[in-house]
């Protein structure tokens, strides 16, 4: 187990820390996840060094083979390996420790020029940095089986609801490409918070820069990163980074809650237009006939849990005065735990998608009832030269006869139909038809099957080319 004179930071104090506070201090538990992305930050921090002459070429030679050691033994024993020093403080004062353990005094050299506030901050960017495009990869996944689904059903036609009440047919590509563009908008605004993410903090030291001539701008190129924190302040305070992933993370799970909702009205057997496979629902304990979508419920479950962490980083932020404070320790839960449930739930609901029977003949009959051709009436009439809100009165002065009658719009005979107005000829019976319905559909972003047959061919381009 770890000592006091293993800290890095005891030479200060007279008296051992106290034991509980220790246990509420420490963070090693779980910043042990950045164990790699820290491995490689001092990597090229001791680089660094070297060329700006602090540290010897062998020494500087023995650092780097040592760093690259505690890699492998961590690749080779897992958890493991972590657990031989479960009392470590953090992950920084664990590397060290085990640093000098291989190299002896040349691992406690390599912190020249840093403070544990640009370490931990480079640390947390580099790992979030790869697991945004990991998250974005399986946002893209999630787009491909949409994609999938559209085109298994190209031709099956379901009802639009506003207010959740039936209001026009549509087709079902048309509904998949609905998600498939919100996914878009998430993809785009998660490249947009890892180029912000990308900015290298370290040679900010505590808060004030390093007193030594490192070569920033190499480090960041060496370690990936696109630039460097124009401010020491800044670099090491701030986490707006972590805020803006777990923010764009919780409109991803918006739009994943969206789509589980949708898909677990469209299975009751009110609704009955998908069938989810044995593989992703769940029976009831009491009543033998019952298949429950729980993964799709519990997807938008989870939803509430990241919206919980952005508030807390929010929250966690909002007075913190310049620069680091302990409360920044508690960025890194949240922000673990938004990538965690992020890349879950993507991966859920895409295995969810692969494992939906659309039950055409059902959508199809849903979308022809219900007066979902009552807007076409009123597009028919003004078509014919009545002014449209005249034609809209009239066309809901139809859907009020027709309910009396129990008959749709394109059941009503001719006769009945021209009682309402003297524009209505043969041809209302082809304007009212559900093909006609969705083809006057026709302009851009429109239902009709030309506008979705290119639009999946476009979504479908978008996704090959990145």
């Amino acid at each position: 187990m770890m000592g006091e004179s293993k800290k890095l930071w005891g030479g200060r104090f007279e008296r051992l820390t106290d034991p509980g506070f220790a246990r509420f201090n420490r963070s090693f538990g779980f910043d042990r996840r950045l164990f790699e992305a820290d491995v490689r930050g001092s990597m090229a921090h001791g680089e660094a060094l070297r060329a700006a002459g602090v540290l010897g070429d062998e020494e500087a030679a023995a650092l780097a083979e040592g760093l690259r050691t505690l890699l492998a033994r961590a690749a080779e024993r897992g958890d493991a390996y972590f657990d031989e020093d479960a009392d470590a403080e953090d992950v920084h004062s664990f590397i060290e420790a085990r640093l000098v353990e291989l190299v002896g005094d040349a691992g406690r050299r390599l912190h020249t020029g840093r403070s544990r506030n640009d370490q931990v901050a480079t640390a947390l960017r580099l790992w979030l940095r790869g697991e945004i495009e990991s998250v974005g990869g399986r946002v893209r996944e999630v787009q491909g089986a949409l994609l999938d689904l559209a085109e298994a059903h190209r031709d099956a036609v379901l009802p639009g609801y506003t207010h959740l009440q039936r209001a026009q047919p549509v087709l079902w590509p048309h509904w998949c490409l609905a998600y498939f563009e919100m996914l878009s908008r998430d993809r785009e605004r998660l490249a947009e918070a890892r180029r912000r993410t990308n900015i290298l903090p370290l040679g900010s030291a505590a808060l004030a820069g390093t007193s030594y001539p490192v070569d920033r701008e190499e480090v960041a190129r060496a370690l990936g990163f696109e630039g460097v924190s124009r401010n020491s302040l800044d670099a090491v305070s701030d986490r707006d980074f972590c805020v803006e992933f777990a923010c764009a993370g919780s409109l991803v799970m918006a739009h994943l809650s969206r789509l589980a909702e949708d898909l677990i009205l469209y299975a009751t057997t009110e609704f009955g237009f998908v069938e989810l496979s044995d593989a992703v629902a769940t029976g009831s304990s009491l009543m033998p006939q019952k298949k429950n979508p729980d993964a799709l419920e519990l997807v938008r479950g989870k939803t509430a849990r990241v919206y919980g962490h952005a508030l807390a980083l929010l929250t966690l932020v909002k007075g913190l005065p310049l620069t680091y404070n302990k409360d920044m320790q508690e960025d890194k839960e949240a922000v673990f735990d938004v990538a965690d449930t992020l890349s879950s739930s993507l991966e859920v609901t895409a295995t969810v998608l692969r494992n939906v029977r659309v039950r055409e003949g059902r959508a199809r009959d849903a979308a022809t009832v219900g007066y979902m051709n009552a807007t076409e009436m009123a597009d028919y009439l003004a078509r014919r030269g009545l002014p449209f809100r005249e034609a809209h009165e009239v066309a809901g002065r139809m859907v009020l006869y027709g309910l009396g009658k129990g008959l749709e719009l394109h059941e009503l005979d001719l006769e009945e139909l021209r009682e309402f107005s003297t524009l209505v000829a043969e041809d209302v019976y082809e304007a009212l038809s559900l093909e006609q319905t969705l083809a006057t559909k026709r302009q851009t972003g429109g239902t009709s099957p030309e506008r979705v047959a290119e639009a999946l061919a476009a979504a479908r381009a978008s996704l090959t080319e990145g």
